[in-house]
């Protein structure tokens, strides 16, 4: 009998179109070598072309779904994603204040297609509420202007939005630059490193899933024994790999590939 793998639990969204939220996160968990496990928080119908409604699921059932993978099968990473209301999110923050695993937080708030995920407020209570409990939040440019009333231009407009946001009580900060003009870099920001990640500009536009995969990859590698630095190195060379291998899929923006390692150890098309 083989010895379990590494655990780490996705809270997020489902994505009908199959790149990002919750499939994206098990696809990225299973190519990284741990045992990924979910609790659903809305359906979305959604494809490469945009989002064409979600629907939250209720208080009670995300709840549940907590209860039961916690208290059972435990989880040495977590990752949240697609939080639809401020309810959901005070929902989960009671529930991770009881667990000890170190937290990702990607504050997902627009879709790739510009497409609004959250109601009123919500972005609010996850200052107030998940934040704190935040080992990393790994904001794109839009959420973290949104998340700090703050407009972003350079990299110095990153770092100090990355410095407003450790108010709010995570321990590191990683406001993605990939947006930016010129050469991307993101920015990993605690209360005493800043440590910059430059990155390849690769010409795609197949990039749905990109910050569901990215922060799905640093819950993997913590959950597998890195630190936070680390874990963000090896998510990002991950990550990148994937972008550079998506596919085209359906009439809009395809997904990156999660399984790119795989198909070049075994030479698949």
């Amino acid at each position: 009998m083989s010895a379990p793998p590494p655990r780490v639990l996705a809270i997020a969204g489902s994505d009908s179109g199959g790149g990002a939220g919750i499939q994206a996160d098990l696809k990225t968990m299973l190519a990284l070598g741990v045992h990924g496990m979910t609790v659903v928080c809305a359906v979305t119908a959604q494809n490469s072309v945009g989002v064409q409604g979600y629907w939250e699921l209720p208080a009670e059932a995300v709840r549940a779904q907590l209860d039961s993978v916690l208290g059972d099968i435990g989880t040495q990473a977590i990752k949240t994603g697609m939080l639809a209301s401020a309810v959901l999110v005070g929902t989960i923050a009671d529930a991770l204040t009881e667990v000890a695993a170190p937290v990702v937080v990607d504050p997902v708030a627009v879709s790739k297609h510009g497409d609004s995920l959250v109601s009123a407020g919500t972005l609010d209570a996850m200052r107030a509420r998940l934040l704190p409990l935040a080992t990393v939040v790994t904001p794109n440019l839009l959420e973290a202007e949104l998340l700090t009333g703050q407009h972003i231009a350079d990299e110095a407009g990153m770092l100090s939005a990355a410095r407003a946001l450790l108010t709010d009580g995570p321990q590191w900060v990683l406001v993605k630059g990939g947006h930016l003009a010129g050469s991307p870099v993101d920015l990993l920001v605690s209360a005493d490193e800043v440590l910059r990640f430059p990155g390849e500009r690769i010409t795609s536009v197949h990039t749905h899933g990109t910050g569901c995969t990215l922060a799905s990859a640093i819950a993997s590698r913590l959950a597998i024994g890195d630190d936070v630095p680390g874990a963000v190195k090896a998510a990002k060379e991950y990550v990148t790999g994937a972008i550079a291998a998506g596919f085209p899929l359906g009439a809009g923006i395809g997904p990156v590939d999660h399984a790119w390692r795989l198909r070049t150890a075994a030479r698949l098309p």
